[in-house]
């Protein structure tokens, strides 16, 4: 993948993962998926378990090799390229955060511009700047993650995803492990940072409300991978493509969710009025 400072376009072409495991029957965690993700968008991939949403995230930075298919960063076969470099150009942020328990707060979102050759002050300056940016007070950069907060260790998490400057991210179920609050406070906070900083991100959960919140795009995953319906939550709130889309929704049994304009924001109402859930407000 070229440097550039333009965000990429992702692309699963027939992508199919097999893990044979010790018995005669192995595991089809994705089965012949493919799938394109827009460039400079924030685009959600949102299952139950088993679905294969990290099977497919983790490709696409090589931690997962598939049995078949390939995946695509600007026409370019991730396969064709060198792994750990590949890995130190793109953002990748998981539900514990991954933090370094040893290291300071200031170190561990060093790490990347470090490895890349980055000399410790600049380092260090960087990591400083991107804690303002992910709205960290400062004086907390000599503070170990043991002395975090969960809200506060994600936020480093994603500072440390954005220190190498990087046009594409991947977060697994990053906010999963937070209270409802803080889990707001981040998910606003991230849609602000992607229509600032214009990257592309895939993003992994299991809530729908979270992926409706988010979302420029929604990938709806069933079994193995198979993709239920593809579209703005907008959409597949008006039209859910199936019976499981509409039951993953909670459409199902006769309920009914419509949206409703506040103040520029999309809300999600249940059939008594009751707010549930908002639209990204970010639509491409």
């Amino acid at each position: 993948m070229s440097s550039t400072s333009r965000a990429p376009s992702v692309r699963f072409e027939h992508l199919t993962k097999i893990y044979s495991g010790r018995s005669d029957h192995p595991t089809v965690a994705v089965q012949d998926v493919t799938l394109s993700i827009t460039a400079g968008s924030l685009t959600v991939l949102v299952g139950s378990s088993g679905s294969g949403k990290t099977t497919l995230l983790r490709s696409v930075n090589r931690m997962v090799t598939p049995t078949s298919g390939r995946v695509l960063i600007d026409d370019h076969d991730v396969s064709e390229l060198d792994a750990v470099k590949l890995r130190r150009t793109i953002g990748y942020v998981m539900q514990e955060s991954g933090l370094l328990p040893h290291k300071r707060v200031i170190d561990n979102i060093a790490i990347v511009p470090r490895l890349n050759g980055a000399t410790k002050a600049s380092a260090r300056e960087r990591a400083l700047e991107l804690m303002t940016v992910v709205g960290l007070d400062q004086r907390l950069a000599t503070r170990f993650p043991a002395e975090l907060s969960g809200g506060q260790q994600q936020r480093v998490g994603v500072a440390r995803a954005l220190a190498a400057n990087p046009r594409l991210m991947l977060m697994d179920e990053p906010f999963g492990a937070v209270d409802p609050i803080v889990r707001s406070d981040l998910q606003r906070e991230l849609r602000q940072l992607q229509d600032q900083l214009g990257i592309t991100i895939l993003f992994v959960t299991h809530d729908i409300a979270e992926a409706l919140a988010l979302g420029d795009q929604i990938v709806v995953l069933a079994e193995r991978g198979r993709i239920a319906q593809q579209g703005t939550g907008a959409e597949l709130i008006a039209q859910p493509a199936d019976e499981f889309v509409a039951d993953f929704l909670g459409l199902g049994a006769g309920r009914d969710l419509h949206l409703q304009d506040s103040d520029g924001t999309q809300l999600v109402m249940d059939a008594d009025g009751r707010p549930i859930g908002r639209l990204s407000g970010h639509r491409r």
